[in-house]
């Protein structure tokens, strides 16, 4: 049987290490936060504790089989209905989905916690931060590269071409994805606009300074995502 003290440093470790990953969520102002992600440690920690120790007075009995992954096992389908209310669709984009997996995640973490392995626990609190904090900055990045931006010009008649592009943009000219040129609202100047994919806003931004030393691109201006 586990004793008052076990099972009490149990309890609190989990809700710390629910509190470090909960921070992070908080620090991005979502709803399931400091608090949620304690309540989840906490709670899935206790569930394994009840699950392993809590009917040890039982198991001397006739015919009586305990089986401690059972309540284990319910709380991993279980988070999940707690994981769908903080995934939320806002037009065409899902947001929420690395909350959901973070709590999730911390349940496994209150369960390892209850069941006693600490270093799986803590190493897993450690990797969960880790992806939460760390990868994000290069997911953004990647990201920002898939992105299609576009170039909006007013330039003279005829003057700008494909051959003239290639030659601003360099080895980057294979990211150009539409060449559209249509006649301007005065005579003489013509509209042009340059989609480019799989480039960053800063490569695009330089591609923009190049055209502005054109002497023919009357006007210029970066666009939003195509």
């Amino acid at each position: 049987m586990l004793g008052n003290g076990e099972m009490v440093a149990r309890l609190v470790l989990a809700g710390a290490m629910g509190s470090v990953i909960g921070f992070e969520r908080e620090r991005l102002l979502w709803a399931a936060g400091l608090r949620t992600h304690m309540l989840v440690c906490v709670g899935a920690c206790l569930f394994m504790i009840v699950s392993a120790f809590g009917f040890s007075d039982v198991l001397g009995q006739k015919d009586v089989v305990l089986d401690p992954s059972r309540v284990a096992a319910q709380v991993v389908s279980g988070i999940g209905f707690l994981g769908a209310g903080t995934i939320l669709l806002r037009g065409e984009t899902v947001k929420g989905l690395t909350t959901a997996a973070s709590l999730w995640a911390v349940a496994a973490i209150g369960l390892a916690v209850g069941g006693g392995l600490y270093v799986a626990a803590i190493a897993a609190t450690v990797l969960v931060v880790g992806i939460l904090a760390g990868v994000k900055p290069i997911e953004e990045r990647w990201r920002d590269r898939l992105h299609s931006r576009a170039l909006h010009l007013t330039v003279k008649a005829g003057s700008l071409s494909i051959d003239t592009l290639q030659e601003v943009t360099g080895e980057r000219a294979s990211r150009v994805r539409q060449f559209v040129v249509r006649p301007g609202d005065q005579e003489g100047v013509e509209e042009v606009t340059i989609a480019f994919v799989r480039l960053s806003q800063t490569s695009v931004a330089a591609i923009a300074e190049r055209l502005r030393q054109n002497p023919s691109v009357l006007n210029i201006r970066l666009g939003s995502e195509v």
